[in-house]
């Protein structure tokens, strides 16, 4: 029987981050050019909490004329004091967690230091894995009930 695997085997390493002061837009630049959906906010070197690409762009009007103020700031749109787990976690309880707390992101820490993220799209990747390499296919023909 194989090991169930600890995150830091399956999370995405070396994270972006960005400081709880900077402008809000800064964060989504940040985002669309990275290709990422949730970014860890830090607050004088410390993890604050995560800001996500949708709660931006919820945040801004259709013509993203609000978004470009400068009055806004990263900040106050972070989710503060986000779940955290340490390297050696195993992937059940997070995704457990994840699931039954309806949360879709995971800061990995290395002690106080933010060593990786998790998200659901990770999840949904590392699943999609585990069954190509432990699963046989599905039969041919359309059973469907």
């Amino acid at each position: 029987m194989k090991r169930i695997p600890a995150i830091k085997d399956v999370m995405t390493p070396f994270p972006y981050s960005i400081d709880s002061d900077k402008p809000l837009v800064d964060a989504k630049n940040m985002m669309v050019e990275h290709h990422i959906h949730h970014l860890p906010v830090t607050e004088a070197g410390k993890l604050f909490g995560v800001i996500t690409l949708s709660d931006i762009r919820l945040s801004s009007d259709p013509d993203n004329n609000t978004l470009h103020k400068h009055d806004l700031v990263v900040k106050d749109f972070t989710v503060a004091n986000p779940y955290t787990v340490e390297l050696k976690e195993p992937l059940d309880n997070v995704l457990v967690h994840m699931a039954s707390q309806h949360i879709g992101s995971v800061v990995v820490m290395r002690g106080d230091r933010l060593a990786g993220m998790f998200t659901l799209r990770d999840a949904c990747r590392v699943f999609g894995e585990y069954l190509r390499k432990y699963c046989r296919p599905p039969l041919g023909g359309d059973d469907v009930a």
